[in-house]
C-alpha cells in the first residue's frame, strides 16, 4: 500500500517561505518514478484545491493562485516530492496534502496532511 508522509508545515509570517516535503513508500510493484505526484490544500468548509502537480515525465502544472510563488519538484532517488512556497500570504493558510497516482491520475493516494499557517 502506497504511503505518503508530509512534513514541513509551520506557522510563518506573511512574506515568508516554507518548504514542504513528502516521502513516499510502499510502492512495491512499480517504482516511484512511475507515479505522478501532487500537492493540494484544503481549508475548513472548502473543497480541496490543486496547488501543483508534477508528472512522471516532470511535466508541471500549478493552480492559478500560485502565480510564480510556489515551485514543485521531485527527487526520484529519494522517493520524494517537494513544494517550495515563497511570498506566502495569509490566504495560503490551509492543510497541505501530498498525493500520488498512476497513468493520468494524480490523486489516488493521499498523505495525512501538514498544516501551514501564515500570519498577517
Amino acid at each position: 500500500q502506497v504511503q505518503l508522509v508530509e512534513s514541513g508545515g509551520a506557522l510563518v509570517q506573511a512574506g515568508g517561505s516554507l518548504r514542504l516535503s513528502c516521502a513516499a513508500s510502499g510502492m512495491h510493484y512499480l517504482s516511484y518514478n512511475s507515479y505522478n505526484m501532487g500537492w493540494y490544500r484544503q481549508t475548513p468548509g472548502k473543497q480541496r484545491e490543486l496547488v501543483a502537480t508534477i508528472s512522471r515525465a516532470a511535466l508541471i502544472n500549478y493552480g492559478d493562485f500560485v502565480r510564480g510563488r510556489f515551485t514543485i519538484s521531485r527527487d526520484n532517488t529519494k522517493n520524494a516530492v517537494y513544494l517550495q512556497m515563497d511570498s506566502l500570504k495569509p490566504e495560503d493558510t490551509a492543510v497541505y496534502y501530498c498525493s500520488a497516482g498512476l497513468g493520468t491520475m494524480y490523486s489516488t493516494y493521499w498523505g495525512q496532511g501538514t498544516q501551514v499557517t501564515v500570519s498577517s
